[in-house]
């Protein structure tokens, strides 16, 4: 194992997390404001851009031969082998949102659901999977690489890690509702890892990932924030479910 560059995916881990949770640097200097778009939303995208930019000089520099797997290797094969069940969990999550969120009380412009509902979750997407799956998760594999289950360690601690990380996006919510999507998160996060680990290539978490996060579309035609109470247990039972799946690639994984 190389320390020295173990070392610095570790801190590169942590930096993008940071600057991912909070929102710095551009939420302190960029203000931008466009139609309906709520404006931290262009905020954060111009965050993605910088978190992007500063991983690719550090990876550049001390990661070439770090499994990262942003390749196009596997790609076709791994979407097609195991899109389906994260295709059908986004498609339900989005069912159980139109069910909880009926009737609908707003029209929102296109510029709101082009950068608020897809451009930015692709922004999500693509940030969260290179730090929690392609840094995070395997920063863990290589610590635990003499058990005999490295692999599922790894992808079961990135998954609680990536669940937990989502709770300062839901400060102020009711403590059941956190914890249920916490779950939620969870369950996904597993699905996310076992799939990286299936692939080795980061695109196929990263891709569903997105279609997931945009599956919650009908948010940008509600005034509502927060999740009705059958769309978060729709939400428990797709994403456990997913979870469960997961585990069950998981045990079949080749070590």
């Amino acid at each position: 194992m190389n320390k020295k560059q173990m070392t610095v995916m570790v801190i590169l881990t942590l930096v993008l997390a940071f600057m991912d949770i909070s929102g710095l640097p551009v939420v302190l200097f960029v203000h931008c404001s466009l139609s309906d778009v709520t404006p931290y939303i262009i905020s954060l995208l111009l965050n993605f851009l910088i978190i992007g930019f500063f991983a690719w000089l550090v990876l550049r520099s001390f990661g070439k031969d770090w499994p990262l797997g942003l390749h196009a290797s596997r790609l076709a094969e791994g979407l097609k082998k195991y899109a389906f069940a994260g295709v059908a969990a986004g498609i339900l999550s989005c069912v159980t949102f139109i069910i909880g969120l009926a009737p609908f009380d707003y029209q929102p412009s296109v510029w709101k659901v082009l950068i608020e509902g897809v451009l930015y979750y692709f922004g999500v997407a693509m940030i969260e999977e290179l730090y929690v799956r392609g840094l995070f998760l395997n920063i863990v594999d290589k610590i635990a690489h003499k058990r005999e289950n490295h692999a599922v360690i790894a992808i079961w601690v990135s998954s609680v890690i990536f669940g937990l990380g989502h709770i300062p996006g839901m400060i102020g919510m009711e403590p059941l509702v956190i914890i249920f999507k916490v779950i939620s998160t969870i369950g996904m996060g597993l699905y996310f890892g076992a799939i990286y680990k299936r692939t080795n290539n980061l695109w196929v978490p990263i891709i569903l990932h997105a279609f997931i996060d945009i599956c919650a579309l009908p948010y940008c035609f509600t005034t509502f924030s927060g999740y009705k109470s059958i769309s978060l247990i729709g939400l428990v039972i797709i994403y456990t479910l997913l979870g469960i799946y997961s585990i069950v690639l998981m045990k079949t994984e080749k070590r």
